[in-house]
């Protein structure tokens, strides 16, 4: 691909980051999104800032929720933005690490994108400030590899949509409905595996 930045799905719960000079290679990584009520945004930004060690500001809308809490919290371990920090040009969403990494995986933190300890000092190496950030929610995907038509995907229950009308979509949009199997389709979108399967003739 020619894109240059961090592709965020949110539906997948999933990072990627795409780069001219990897030639072809795409680093992926889990995350951890904002909660029901405090939802990762989506949309186009930027990376605005590097932080290396990033304390904590404690947010007025967190110290409400837990006023044991101090203004600021050092790094080091008890430290919830972890080891490295990328901010977002939406200003208080960033992209880190985390001393809980139960919680890659989860709907769990107030809109940031939360990063296993081992893969956010991976990810602050390679991705330079001003880097394009597309966030989406996006549950199914369709590709092509050879000549075997792949789905993908993910349940995502604050996306009312038709999974079928929007597999069709898709498939029309990249002309490769003829080439589909409708059973091994329905099968695939009744089971929602969350990875890629094969749906060819």
């Amino acid at each position: 691909t020619a894109y240059d930045g961090i592709v965020i799905n949110l539906s997948e719960m999933r990072l990627y980051f795409f780069s001219r000079k990897s030639k072809g290679t795409v680093n992926t990584f889990p995350i951890g999104i904002g909660s029901e009520g405090k939802e990762t945004p989506v949309g186009n930004f930027t990376i605005i800032e590097k932080i290396a060690n990033p304390p904590w500001h404690v947010p007025e809308s967190i110290r409400k929720e837990k006023p044991e809490l101090p203004l600021v919290v050092p790094p080091g371990p008890d430290n919830p933005r972890g080891s490295h920090a990328l901010r977002l040009s939406l200003g208080n969403v960033l992209i880190h690490g985390t001393n809980r990494p139960y919680a890659v995986g989860r709907k769990a933190s107030h809109g940031c994108i939360r990063m296993y300890p081992e893969d956010i000092p991976n990810l602050f190496q390679i991705v330079p400030r001003g880097a394009k950030v597309t966030i989406v929610r996006q549950p199914l995907k369709i590709g092509l590899a050879g000549d075997k038509v792949y789905m993908e995907i993910h349940t995502d229950k604050e996306l009312q949509i038709n999974y079928f009308n929007e597999a069709v979509r898709l498939l029309i949009k990249k002309d490769l409905y003829k080439k589909v199997d409708k059973d091994k389709m329905l099968i695939a979108l009744r089971e929602k595996q969350g990875i890629p399967v094969d749906i060819s003739k």
